[in-house]
Formats: structure tokens, C-alpha cells, sequence
């Protein structure tokens, strides 16, 4: 039992298809979506469409609870054009999506083969607003993971693909189909990459994946659609 582990799509229909694509070349056999799904980016509703059409598992994420929480979202951040950009999204979707969105689980385990499981969440077990940093150390792991197991334990938030051992335990962020970061920004905006982050998790193996994607389509489709990180996103992909 293969399965692709996809987070952080933020809108982003070009990159969302491309890692479709190639998680179905790479014949898994089933998609696990860990969360932040429409917001941000220029195609919230057609982003939603294509996970509902396709039946997987989708965690919620902070974005996802700031999409049904309007207040919510200022707990987390007070920057005017990411709130702005926020509730635009909302204000696209309708009564239906929004329901769709209100599907999403905490957490979910799940059978990788064998006695195997994988354990999701969103940015940690404790809180979807958390970050599980690469550099955590193994007693911070301990903190952050807050009691639970799994072979495999997957969650995204930072945008930052990971994969490292913890007693014993694979720890993994896929990193970000939508908006993948290079680096942490701390204090400063990220910068975007120009490709689309997943990961492929087996019983006994974890694969990191990066698919190339093309400028010119992330900002033509940044460029046809009036958001509030229209010019933002223009620039990142120029």
C-alpha cells in the first residue's frame, strides 16, 4: 500500500495537477491530503473540486479552520494581506464547499501494510497552528508529537519538506504542493519555489518529490485572477 502525502496546496491548480500526475505515474494507491488547501492562491474552488472528486483523506489545516472561523485567523497572524487574502477566499467559495471543508479531520491514522501505520496531522498533533521544526531536537520531538506513534508520522504547516528518524519513527513533511518555501522566513516573506512538493510513504520507505513546474504557467495563473497576492505571487515566479 503506497500512498502520496500532499499538503499545503494553497490554491494552486497548475501544481496541484502536475503532482496528480506524477503520484499517478508512480502508481500509488491512494492520496492523503494534510491540510491548507484552498487559500491563498488564485484557484480556491477549482482546488477543493478536484479532492472532492477524488475521495481522499484531507486533515485540516490552520487555513482550513480560518476558512470556517473568520476571527480565527487573527489569533495566528495580524498581517493585513494575508488576513485580506483569506477572507477573499471565502468570500469565493460557496455554502457547498464550505462544507466540504468542514469534512476534514485532525488527524488520522492509517494501515501502510503488515502491522505499519501512518499517523497524520497537520502541524503537529497538538495543534494545527504548530510548527514541527527540522531542527527540533529529539526531546522537542517528544513535546511536539505529544504521546502519539506510527511507523510513519506525516504532517506539513511549514511548507519546509523533511524526513528524519526519531526513535525509531519516520518523520516526515512532504513539503508544499502550492507554495513551497526556501527557506524559513522568519520575519521576512518567503520565497516561493518554482516546483510542487510531495511525498510517496510505504511500510518501509519514504520518498521526497519534487515536480518541476513551468513560470510561466504559475504566473499566468497568478496574473488572470484578482486576489490579494496577485502582484506578490507575479513576482515570485518572474
Amino acid at each position: 500500500m503506497t500512498t502520496a502525502l500532499i499538503s499545503d496546496l494553497h490554491g494552486n491548480l497548475v501544481a496541484l495537477d502536475a503532482v496528480l500526475a506524477d503520484a499517478e505515474r508512480a502508481g500509488v494507491d491512494r492520496v492523503v491530503c494534510l491540510g491548507d488547501v484552498a487559500t491563498l492562491g488564485p484557484r480556491p474552488r477549482e482546488v477543493l473540486a478536484r479532492l472532492q472528486a477524488l475521495g481522499c483523506a484531507c486533515i485540516v489545516g490552520n487555513h482550513d479552520a480560518f476558512l470556517l472561523d473568520a476571527e480565527l485567523i487573527r489569533s495566528y497572524t495580524e498581517t493585513p494581506i494575508v488576513v485580506d487574502a483569506v477572507d477573499w477566499c471565502r468570500a469565493q467559495l460557496s455554502a457547498g464547499e464550505l462544507d466540504f471543508v468542514r469534512t476534514f479531520v485532525p488527524e488520522l491514522t492509517l494501515p501502510l501494510g503488515g502491522d505499519a501505520t501512518l499517523f497524520c496531522y497537520h502541524g503537529t498533533p497538538r495543534s494545527h497552528m504548530e510548527d514541527l521544526s527540522p531542527t527540533a531536537t529529539a526531546d522537542e520531538l517528544d513535546v511536539l508529537l505529544d504521546g502519539h506513534t506510527g511507523d510513519v508520522m506525516a504532517g506539513g504547516h511549514t511548507h519546509l519538506q523533511m524526513l528524519r528518524q526519531h526513535r525509531g519513527t519516520l518523520v516526515v513533511n512532504p513539503g508544499s504542493v502550492g507554495m513551497p518555501f526556501r527557506e524559513a522566513p522568519i520575519g521576512t516573506p518567503p520565497t516561493i519555489l518554482p516546483h510542487a512538493e510531495y511525498a510517496i510513504v510505504a511500510a518501509n520507505e519514504v520518498r521526497l518529490r519534487r515536480v518541476p513546474l513551468s513560470k510561466t504557467a504559475l504566473r499566468d495563473q497568478a496574473a488572470s485572477c484578482d486576489f490579494p497576492l496577485r502582484d506578490w505571487l507575479v513576482a515570485q515566479y518572474a
